[in-house]
């Protein structure tokens, strides 16, 4: 059971998530968590400690959600491998949407607030690790493949936020990707250039 701290961050991030930046306020995570008002401030004191928070409750969830995934699945080569990160993609759209939203306006945030930055640098390299251990295991032994995988896939799930597609399905071109990375022949069927599926 969540503690009552986690609760109110979890409303937090409902607001952030739903709302974005300017509706998270002490008074609006206080409403969605359903709690007499004054308990967020309570625990958090000011704006910034609140979503200082927000951004560790935001990896924490996230990494809660990624080592569900991890344990039921031991993907070895690149297409299963794409298998796998196109459904968390599709998991970021869907019934985690609003985690993905809270995150995305964290990230912006952070473009002018060096305490968020700083925040959010220290949780990306934790994130990190989840993709370096699949990477090793299809047989990827370079580090900076990481960052390619990983902003690819941020940016293939921001695309379908902001201009959501019924036929969502970026399996194969995660796959061709992992592909080129290894110096693997692509298999797969190409979308056209410059489109997001």
């Amino acid at each position: 059971m969540a503690s009552r701290r986690d609760a109110l961050l979890d409303a937090a991030i409902r607001v952030l998530g739903g709302s974005g930046m300017r509706a998270l306020t002490h008074r609006a995570v206080d409403a969605e968590a359903g709690m007499p008002a004054g308990s967020t401030a309570n625990y958090f004191s000011t704006r910034e400690a609140l979503l200082e928070a927000v951004v560790e409750r935001v990896s924490a969830r996230e990494r809660e959600n990624f080592e569900a995934v991890a344990h039921t699945v031991h993907p070895t080569t690149p297409a299963e491998l794409g298998r796998v990160l196109a459904a968390a993609a599709h998991d970021a759209v869907g019934i985690h949407r609003h985690l993905t939203l809270a995150r995305y306006a964290v990230l912006v945030e952070a473009g002018h607030n060096p305490t968020i930055r700083r925040r959010v640098a220290e949780t990306g390299n934790e994130v990190g690790t989840w993709f370096a251990t699949w990477l090793r295991t299809i047989g990827s032994h370079d580090p900076g493949h990481v960052p390619v995988i990983g902003d690819f896939v941020t940016g293939l799930v921001l695309h379908q936020l902001a201009v959501p597609d019924p036929a969502f399905d970026p399996t194969e071109r995660i796959t061709a990707l992992l592909e080129s990375l290894l110096g693997l022949t692509a298999t797969h069927e190409k979308a056209p250039p410059g489109r997001l599926r």
